[in-house]
């Protein structure tokens, strides 16, 4: 059996699906039997992105059409079908809802969240009426839907029109790096972003449903001696609105942006913050949360969407729309060191129960019982 997975989205423009498609295709190599193969659908270029070796059962299958394009409705049939032709292909897997919509084999999708829908501020009538359409193909295209977690399989099943049957949640996982850092490793990265020596971490992008704006309102109430607030992640210039605030109240020196910081230091900054603290309203799996937990981050966050089915018991949860219930969370990480540390304890444990290896494992159930 030939599994065909489009890593088109393993790109700089797709960071989160990106970072699912690269660990996927990790663990999927780990787990096949000898008589199946890996073929991924990609870019030239990306033939030295991902270890391609024909004798481990892993192919780089070459397609220059974007997800973008209308070109793949045609591009990549055509290339499956002779794919076809020589017995080199059963199934396709897609990550992304822009995909061929008649692959002529069957085909596994990969579901985030409904973000253009539950926030339909975001984006233009006409966009969210294009993400609807191309979503609905995409699900009829599929013989089955891999959903990142039961709250974004429950959002799926309430909006769209698909048997419960067909869905699948296997959770996303940390990658092998998120783990505690060196106290070596953290005070080189303390000197290299100059970092205060206690600090509340929160890592995201700033758009308008990660409830940025509500966070500096709550740092604003701490008292002055509060730990300073680094915000790390992708900054949008459409939704200016957390710097703008931060600018009125005048806490430039108690909330700091550093912006995208480097993969490689990640691990590091969340093992140096006192605490990780996120806000959001709606999340298909909020994977920095568990990379906090990961790397023996206390966190405190939303009490909404995928978030408590992540944490469990291991973080401190809050209703985001509460400022007050936010601020309480946040000095009650500041203030007691005993919690921090059950809640570091809790949180290394949790985070070990989600790994690649099992979302490969359940993957690759979906694709051998579709095909058996």
């Amino acid at each position: 059996m030939n599994y065909i997975l489009d890593v088109r989205t393993a790109t700089s423009h797709f960071p989160g699906i990106g970072r699912y498609v690269a660990s996927l295709v990790r663990a999927l190599a780990e787990q096949l039997h000898p008589e199946e193969r890996l073929m991924l659908l990609g870019y030239p270029a990306q033939a030295g992105q991902f270890s391609v070796d024909p004798h481990a059962g892993i192919v780089l299958l070459p397609c220059e059409a974007t997800p973008f394009t209308l070109q793949q409705q045609w591009r990549i049939p055509s290339l499956l079908r002779r794919q076809v032709r020589t017995e080199t292909a059963s199934l396709y897997h897609s990550p992304y809802y822009l995909m061929p919509y008649r692959p002529g084999l069957p085909a596994v999708l990969t579901f985030y969240d409904l973000i253009p829908l539950r926030f339909p501020s975001y984006v233009s009538r006409r966009a969210r009426l294009l993400f609807r359409f191309a979503v609905q193909m995409a699900l009829r295209t599929a013989r089955h839907v891999i959903a990142i977690s039961e709250a974004s399989r429950r959002d799926l099943l309430t909006k769209f029109s698909i048997s419960p049957e067909q869905v699948t949640a296997i959770p996303l996982a940390p990658d092998l790096r998120f783990r505690p850092q060196t106290k070596a490793d953290i005070e080189r990265l303390r000197a290299c972003y100059s970092l205060p020596e206690s600090f509340l971490l929160y890592v995201g992008s700033n758009k308008p449903h990660k409830n940025l704006v509500h966070l500096v309102d709550a740092c604003a109430t701490l008292p002055a001696s509060a730990p300073p607030l680094l915000i790390a992640g992708p900054w949008d210039p459409r939704y200016p609105e957390a710097i703008q605030r931060v600018q009125a109240l005048g806490l430039e020196e108690r909330v700091r942006f550093l912006g995208v910081v480097d993969d490689a230091d990640l691990p590091m900054l969340y093992s140096a913050a006192l605490a990780f603290v996120f806000p959001s309203h709606y999340e298909g799996f909020g994977l920095p949360v568990l990379e906090a937990m990961a790397c023996g981050a206390p966190v405190a966050c939303s009490n909404v969407s995928s978030l408590p089915e992540v944490v469990g018991e291991a973080a401190l949860l809050f209703d985001p729309t509460d400022r007050q219930a936010l601020v309480d969370a946040m000095g009650r990480l500041i203030e007691d060191a005993a919690l921090r540390q059950t809640l570091r304890e809790r949180g290394l444990s949790r985070a070990s129960s989600f790994s690649w290896q099992r979302n490969a494992f359940d993957t690759l159930s979906i694709y051998r019982r579709l095909l058996g």
